[in-house]
């Protein structure tokens, strides 16, 4: 069901999103890029949470890889005055790949202190280096072309902490402006790697969830992420991103590793 001349992520088809080659991971040609059904769940808790009511934390745990294929999402929403939580199923073919809680609250207008903090350095329009993680393949896959990836500090193509910013450069959802809050899920996914420890030749380092928690609403296109990696010998490891604005942070995102040998 891929389509290499796909100009969105997704593609509406009744009650099924459709995953185009522009969703796919670098792990597994047959699998989707994290980010890809992140921002797809992102949309979802949105339309079943009210306009009034604003993402504060996704968790999506991956529980097998995301096919490239038909996907369904099942929402089941709670009726909390200012928070409700949004119980997401992804589905293929009526068996679950991945589960996701989306928590969403209530603005509320409140005299706090200044909660200004530095932005992310340089800004993206300073900034030309590209995502080039050795190893990692190019051509149709959510990392290559649905992504614009401008690194901002650090290098992908070594070993350590990195930082960069992410805009997409088609619609996420067919037919759906990308929100906010699905530009900040999609994003969120690449922190392990843009910070790497391990080489992508020899090792498999795949998440296996997603927990972003947002204290604003990103303004603008870009996204910025601020990441740094830790492995352990026992095939554990553990993601931890700042996510930016250009203004400033506006929230966290972390993800588990498993991490095996080729």
């Amino acid at each position: 069901m891929a389509n290499d001349t796909a100009r969105s992520v997704f593609q509406r088809d009744g009650d099924y999103f459709v995953a185009t080659d522009l969703a796919r991971g670098p792990w597994d040609a047959r699998a989707l890029h994290g980010g890809a059904p992140a921002a797809l769940l992102a949309h979802v808790a949105e339309q079943n949470a009210g306009h009034e009511f604003v993402l504060a934390r996704l968790t999506f745990e991956l529980s097998r890889p995301v096919p490239l294929a038909a996907l369904q999402v099942h929402a089941e929403a709670s009726r909390g005055r200012s928070a409700r939580r949004i119980t997401l199923e992804l589905e293929h073919d009526g068996a679950v790949v991945g589960r996701a809680i989306a928590l969403m609250l209530r603005e509320q207008q409140v005299v706090v202190p200044d909660t200004r903090s530095d932005p992310l350095t340089p800004a993206p329009e300073q900034c030309s280096a590209p995502f080039e993680t050795p190893g990692m393949p190019t051509g149709a896959f959510f990392h290559d072309q649905a992504m614009e990836i401008r690194v901002a500090t650090g290098s992908t193509r070594e070993a350590g902490p990195a930082a960069a910013w992410f805009r997409p450069r088609v619609a996420l959802v067919e037919g759906v402006e990308t929100s906010a809050a699905m530009r900040a899920a999609a994003a969120a996914d690449f922190g392990n790697g843009l910070s790497w420890v391990l080489p992508f030749d020899d090792y498999l380092f795949t998440n296996t969830d997603l927990t972003v928690y947002l204290h604003r609403a990103p303004v603008g296109e870009w996204i910025g992420v601020d990441a740094q990696t830790v492995a352990q010998p026992n095939g554990v490891g553990l993601s931890s991103s700042t996510l930016y604005d250009t203004s400033g942070r506006i929230g966290m995102a972390h993800q588990n590793l498993l991490i095996r040998k080729r």
